[in-house]
């Protein structure tokens, strides 16, 4: 896929890794749509790259259809998207206090990471599937993050690490089920990376988060995320895997 004529949805854009995405497809010609909450710099992101932003809460998942569809009339079309949206809480399935995880909280956790993109991949696969097929009959090529706490959720991750496995788990399954529509499904799997709470974090506490990796033994920065997008969004044949992005990092159970 061409990365000069795509026409992209980057859920998540108005920061870290999804914004440094967004700023790198439309540096590289592509049309832009960035969805994120209410409040955020989306709207400044979009405006600073030439893209167009709506307002979404992916847990809003009827409100979510009506923005996607917007967003693709805005855009012309749908040929790519990255969905970074999520996020985690930390609780034991045992507290210190002897009470089990809360559920509702479970709940919530798995809504915003695993329903929340499902609801979105569904969605953007439908727009997708009215593509004309390019030179490669390709329709179009969808982008999840998962985690390295999908394979090794540290204590207290339980939920968050539940989201994310699932979110790997729907690569293959969903590449599968889109194949004969020319609809690719990838995962990427950060560890750490130099966004939203980590950002502030002063070198004393950075190095004992890293000093697990092989190299480099740093936070992501998140261009390297977007570098990774792009590379699956030109690649037809990267399809239904989870790519870890992680410096050969492992977490410890703590």
């Amino acid at each position: 896929m061409d990365i000069s004529t795509v026409r992209a949805m980057i859920v998540g854009g108005a920061s870290g890794m999804a914004r440094a995405t967004a700023e790198r497809i439309a540096a590289g010609g592509g049309k832009v749509a960035i969805l994120d909450r209410p409040g955020t710099e989306g709207a400044a992101v979009a405006a600073a790259i030439g893209g167009v932003f709506f307002e979404c809460d992916v847990t809003d998942f009827a409100g979510t259809e009506t923005v996607i569809a917007a967003a693709v009339e805005a855009l012309g079309g749908l040929d790519a998207a990255v969905n970074t949206a999520g996020g985690g809480i930390g609780a034991k399935t045992i507290g210190r206090d002897g009470s089990p995880h809360d559920l509702d909280a479970f709940r919530q956790v798995v809504d915003l990471n695993l329903v929340g993109t499902f609801n979105l991949n569904r969605l953007q696969a439908f727009h997708m599937s009215k593509n004309e097929p390019n030179e490669d009959d390709e329709r179009g090529v969808i982008i999840n993050t998962a985690s390295i706490a999908a394979f090794e959720g540290q204590i207290g991750q339980v939920a968050y690490g539940a989201a994310k496995a699932g979110i790997a788990g729907m690569s293959l399954t969903m590449a599968r089920d889109l194949g004969s529509l020319g609809i690719r499904v990838n995962a990427i799997a950060p560890s750490l990376f130099d966004t939203g709470a980590t950002k502030g974090l002063p070198d004393e506490f950075r190095a004992p988060l890293t000093k697990d990796a092989a190299f480099p033994k740093r936070m992501g920065h998140p261009d390297e995320y977007a570098r990774l997008a792009v590379a699956i969004i030109e690649n037809p044949m990267l399809n239904g895997g989870t790519i870890r992005l992680d410096g050969g990092q492992r977490f410890a159970p703590r």
